[in-house]
């Protein structure tokens, strides 16, 4: 069986509406949205990188050098969608791209002096916090999460391969120049 969520509702033994259902979902949607901005604007400010670059940087600090493949599994995210972060950070000079010392056919990707230090020095990502959370959820909220968040997009017809959060378009990045603080 599945632990028990109590919400306040619960709690006060109010029932549920469909409107209160909505207000607490697009209630805490926006905590979730805000809290991810405000973050990454935050990094951005103090590092002169975004939340989601950082978020990279943190998952790749955490391990020996990987793949792109292996690196979207550990931000949960496609290959797609985690190259054009890393190619951010190759330019920036934080991150590597190389051919494996193992198998030369395979590229891999690691951090370089400049981007571990920066790691270690930046505040912990807020997206690994969401990680973790969502990983401490019971199995069956997770899923039923996983499926109404699916059923959401699919009803608002946005789906696509989606960027990490607040990493813009790189069409929309070129125009905007961005302080550079890492050197710092």
């Amino acid at each position: 069986m599945g632990s028990k969520v109590f919400t306040k509702d619960k709690v006060l033994g109010r029932k549920k509406s469909p409107a209160r259902d909505l207000r607490q979902i697009m209630d805490d949607l926006r905590h979730i949205v805000r809290a991810l901005r405000v973050s990454s604007r935050g990094t951005e400010k103090r590092l002169g990188i975004s939340g989601a670059q950082l978020f990279v940087l943190q998952r790749l600090a955490e391990a020996r050098p990987v793949s792109l493949g292996q690196l979207a599994e550990r931000t949960h995210t496609d290959p797609s969608s985690v190259s054009v972060v890393v190619s951010r950070l190759v330019q920036r000079g934080l991150v590597l791209r190389a051919p494996s010392e193992e198998d030369a056919r395979r590229a891999e990707v690691r951090l370089t002096s400049r981007g571990r230090a920066l790691a270690k020095r930046a505040p912990e990502a807020l997206q690994s916090r969401l990680v973790e959370a969502l990983a401490g959820l019971p199995r069956e909220t997770r899923r039923g999460l996983a499926d109404g968040l699916a059923a959401l997009v699919a009803g608002m017809k946005i789906g696509g391969s989606p960027r990490m959060f607040f990493e813009d378009d790189p069409s929309a990045h070129r125009k905007t120049k961005r302080p550079n603080r890492v050197d710092d």
